[in-house]
């Protein structure tokens, strides 16, 4: 006898959040793209000819844009600070991570030094500006190495949230056999846990890159008059007292896209890892 096929009942409900879900994002994705290839004289107040396909297709605003924004220098800072932030980020608070995450249960002084640390989370920016920017220039501070020092700072309270829980799943008998090995905590962790906390890596390396390299406040904050710009920071250049020059402003975002896609592309799968070993563990 044939075996019935099984029907699959779609679920039109969620079918319907995932198209609305698509669209908020493809849809200023094709603003940005037909924007960016459209020359000044093709934009007009009408929505036709916003949306519309550009008559031309042309890489000038491109040009344009990287001139005006001096490319190269601005994206060899964004890439340095975002670079040398990730790195310390994945070091440091993997390694607070796990002291906090592995002794909390069992020690007031770690608890209350998680709970201390996570709640930088609920601290905004604006609060801490004015000091921060006046402590920063009387420490000598005052360029990409200060801006690196307040990354690190800043999106410590998420990543060691994000370790700590991520150690739950890693069960305590692989120390306790690397210890009965002979291994000190010190060598376990780097050779057996960090190895361990891959795709937790992956995750912290994704969130900290992103919000690094999208951010515009702490560099015009703490590197204001240096000379010294972030992408985000030179595309404030398309924004004038009497408007704003979208051509070339999308050119320029689209090109500060591509490196961050680039990365994101190739840490996808270990995030996803990370997500499906925490799901079965």
């Amino acid at each position: 006898m044939k075996e019935k096929a099984v029907r699959v009942k779609a679920n039109w409900p969620v079918m319907i959040l995932l198209l609305l879900g698509l669209s908020t994002i493809a849809f200023p994705l094709y603003m940005a793209i037909v924007i960016a290839f459209k020359q000044p004289s093709e934009m007009t107040n009408t929505i036709s000819g916003i949306l519309s396909l550009p008559s031309k297709w042309s890489f000038s605003n491109f040009s344009q844009a990287m001139e005006v924004t001096d490319f190269w220098h601005s994206l060899r800072n964004s890439i340095l600070i975002t670079v040398v932030t990730v790195i310390l980020s994945i070091l440091l608070h993997s390694l607070l991570g796990y002291a906090v995450g592995r002794n909390r249960s069992h020690s007031r002084f770690y608890k209350f030094v998680y709970l201390f640390v996570v709640s930088g989370m609920f601290v905004p920016f604006a609060i801490l500006m004015m000091p921060l920017a006046k402590q920063t220039a009387s420490m000598g501070l005052g360029n990409w190495a200060g801006v690196i020092l307040l990354y690190v700072v800043f999106y410590m309270p998420m990543n060691v949230l994000l370790y700590s829980g991520y150690l739950v799943n890693i069960p305590v008998a692989l120390e306790e056999a690397a210890r009965v090995d002979g291994a000190s905590t010190w060598r376990t962790y780097w050779k057996v846990i960090f190895p361990l906390m891959t795709p937790m890596h992956a995750t912290v390396a994704i969130i900290t890159s992103l919000a690094v390299w999208n951010d515009v406040m702490t560099p015009l904050v703490i590197m204001s008059g240096t000379g010294q710009n972030t992408l985000p920071l030179a595309q404030l250049n398309f924004q004038t007292q009497f408007g704003t020059n979208y051509n070339l402003a999308f050119a320029s975002y689209l090109l500060a896209l591509i490196p961050i896609l680039i990365f994101y592309i190739i840490c996808q799968k270990q995030i996803i890892n990370g997500v499906v070993n925490g799901a079965v563990k």
